[in-house]
């Protein structure tokens, strides 16, 4: 961490959680460190990312981010309360869904399309979404199926993931794609920026465009996706992705 040379990479450090006897060592340590993020396990409460805070207080230390697991059945139930704490030492930025875990703790078969994770994993994305923070999908473990992968992103951005978690450097490739905006969405963004840019449409909240009606949410949206592509793009010109 120190040596740096990351570029634009958001650098996120993970440590045990408080249920281990090591959680209190690995939090100093990633303090010191003084990474993007501090990733910490097993959150089933608001109690456990409130320790990281103190600690950050304690250390006399700039603000870090923390990204809280979801891994567990009581962190299913406590969701709500979680994805709602704040404090401004470690504030909550992200939330990473342990898939692995949660499928072991329920006891869930492995069945393709993720049946019996789906529910869980919308309510995770509501949760996210309610309290302004990112939501990263689980791992998939078979890193030599890249179809099974692009298939399991494709399920994880329809549900409004983020981005997914990954275990081999070979998944990369396949999870920037599907996570990225496609052509053909930067082109329906960029005419509907267009559409509401005419002087004709100044301050409507809802037009016609291609026979189908565009309302101000959707130029919202589209700002969105816009932004998303032209942030890709300017690292690939700069050779840094």
């Amino acid at each position: 961490m120190r040596a740096g040379g990351f570029g634009y990479r958001e650098v996120a450090i993970r440590i045990n959680g408080f249920d281990t006897a090591w959680a209190d060592d690995d939090l100093s340590a990633a303090i010191e460190a003084r990474p993007d993020a501090i990733v910490l396990t097993k959150v089933n409460g608001p109690a456990e990312l409130a320790r990281v805070g103190a600690a950050i207080r304690m250390a006399d230390a700039d603000p870090i981010e923390v990204w809280a697991m979801i891994e567990t059945p009581r962190a299913l139930l406590n969701i709500r309360e979680i994805a709602a704490f704040e404090d401004p030492d470690g504030p909550l930025a992200t939330l990473v869904l342990g898939t692995n875990d949660i499928a072991k703790e329920l006891r869930l078969g492995a069945a393709p399309g993720r049946p019996g994770m789906v529910c869980h994993l919308a309510n995770c994305v509501l949760a996210a979404r309610a309290h302004g923070l990112d939501i990263l999908d689980g791992v998939y473990n078979e890193f030599s199926d890249t179809e099974g992968l692009r298939a399991e992103c494709q399920q994880g951005r329809a549900l409004g993931m983020d981005g997914k978690t990954l275990i081999h450097p070979s998944q990369v490739a396949t999870a920037n794609e599907v996570f990225s905006p496609s052509q053909q969405e930067q082109a329906a963004a960029r005419r509907i920026l267009a559409a509401f840019a005419r002087p004709e449409n100044a301050g409507r909240g809802a037009i016609s465009l291609d026979g189908q009606m565009v309302e101000a949410l959707h130029a919202e949206m589209a700002r969105r996706t816009v932004a998303l592509a032209d942030a890709i793009a300017a690292r690939e010109v700069d050779g840094k992705s």
